[in-house]
């Protein structure tokens, strides 16, 4: 196939939380490119990481506006036969046979080609597009990959980082980032995304390899049937083997061993916080979650929290809600943020949080405390339980509290169990978790 020359791209908490909700409604979802960014590296700590973009400029744009493809003027990848092929494609997995089953150029992309993707093309202003989909018939297993070739390096630099700003952005609904990795040896650069999507007994987890290799930006994504998120290790060979083949002619080859560090891909709209693809899939909710920026305060329940007498030296607020979906007012998830002069302080926040919920059946009469889990990853230590009150006239409020706590920073994460809305001990400690790690990224 020739010529990938592109077409033109044709109570009070609850009362609060609404108020949220309708600002979450209104809240423009178009997802533009990223900046530079920080991100959290293992151990708690932050890294400035240029695979993840390294520029201030927005980056191309994210409507499809008129063609401005210039075919005549490069030759870079002008037919198909620097895609990765069949063969190519065994290193995704040794059984069964991997097969192509479409080639599409520019002019017959698909609208989404890869998960999260959030516009037909990544460079509207682009050299051309390729579209490449597998598939395995013993392992029922399938792939695809996607090229995007710029004008020149510094346009596809900006390609490269609003791909990844999708992904770490995603909004598709009941999907949840399990998994990130920063790749190196692979192209210039590159980042590994393992997303989660409910099938059953099994969960479907979409691989996606991202990299960039001179004028040229690839995605490969890998599909499989699984009871626990893959390593990275298939797709991080089929990138390196995909990419080498591609920079050939649009440089960037890179070089070192492939490898791919634990990273989670940036939150680079909300530093600090949970991007909507962290949070819980709840299997009868499809629709998407969205964050908005709440009010902090002070609790009257069993926390007792008051982040200024515990001396913060800064905190703040979110609420996730799905703004789309048929849920109760008082439906969604706050997450809360504070930041201490020392790791001391912080810990010294979090057990006083632990030691009031952990006496709050004593101090409360018309309160009914459980132990739900303990939290204890890396420099990351909290507590979750489950905590219901007595209103009276037979009402009853139930709420999964979550408090932890990770060198300066400590988070508290509150979701109200509802009829047919609850998720399970072990989603809401994910939750916490990842809301600890993301809290390293807090400024």
């Amino acid at each position: 196939m020739a010529g990938s020359h592109r077409a033109p791209r044709g109570g009070g908490r609850a009362a609060a939380r609404e108020a949220r909700r309708q600002k979450a409604r209104k809240r423009n979802q178009t997802i533009a490119a990223g900046a530079a960014v920080v991100v959290l590296v293992g151990g708690g700590g932050v890294a400035a990481l240029n695979a993840f973009g390294g520029d201030n400029d927005p980056g191309p744009k994210s409507s499809n506006g008129p063609k401005d493809d210039k075919p005549s003027n490069s030759n870079v990848l002008s037919d198909d036969k620097a895609l990765l092929d069949a063969a190519g494609a065994k290193t995704l997995g040794a059984t069964g046979a991997w097969t192509v089953t479409k080639t599409a150029d520019g002019d017959s992309a698909p609208e989404s080609a890869f998960v999260c993707q959030v516009q037909r093309f990544a460079d509207p202003s682009g050299l051309r597009t390729w579209v490449r989909t597998f598939q395995n018939a013993t392992t029922k297993e399938t792939a695809v990959q996607y090229v995007e070739v710029s004008n020149d390096k510094a346009t596809a630099s900006k390609t490269y980082t609003s791909v990844v700003h999708w992904l770490s952005q995603c909004t598709a609904a009941q999907t949840q980032l399990a998994a990130g990795y920063v790749t190196s040896g692979v192209g210039e650069r590159g980042v590994i995304a393992v997303f989660g999507q409910p099938a059953g007994a099994k969960t479907k987890y979409k691989t996606v390899a991202v990299t960039q290799a001179g004028q040229a930006t690839m995605v490969l994504e890998h599909d499989t049937l699984a009871s626990a998120p893959p390593k990275p290790a298939a797709v991080l060979a089929t990138a390196n083997a995909a990419a080498k083949k591609i920079c050939e002619q649009s440089g960037g080859c890179g070089g070192g061993s492939p490898a791919a560090n634990p990273a989670l891909l940036p939150n680079t709209d909300a530093p600090g916080f949970m991007a909507s693809v962290d949070l819980p899939v709840l299997t009868d909710v499809k629709k998407p979650w969205v964050g908005a920026a709440a009010k902090p305060g002070g609790t009257a329940g069993c926390e007792k929290i008051d982040f200024k007498k515990a001396k913060a030296t800064g905190f703040s607020s979110q609420t996730y809600v799905m703004p789309e979906a048929d849920v109760p007012t008082e439906f969604g998830l706050d997450d809360t943020v504070a930041k201490f002069a020392s790791a001391a302080a912080a810990t010294a926040f979090v057990n006083g949080v632990r030691k009031n919920v952990d006496g709050c059946e004593k101090a409360l009469s018309n309160a009914s405390v459980s132990s739900t889990g303990t939290i204890s990853a890396g420099t990351i230590k909290g507590k979750s339980w489950k905590a219901s009150y007595d209103a009276g006239n037979g009402k009853k409020f139930t709420y999964r509290i979550g408090v932890a706590g990770s060198g300066t920073r400590a988070v508290y994460v509150v979701f109200p169990v509802l009829k047919s809305l609850d998720i399970t001990d072990a989603a809401f400690n994910q939750t916490l978790t990842r809301a600890a790690e993301r809290a390293a990224a807090y400024p």
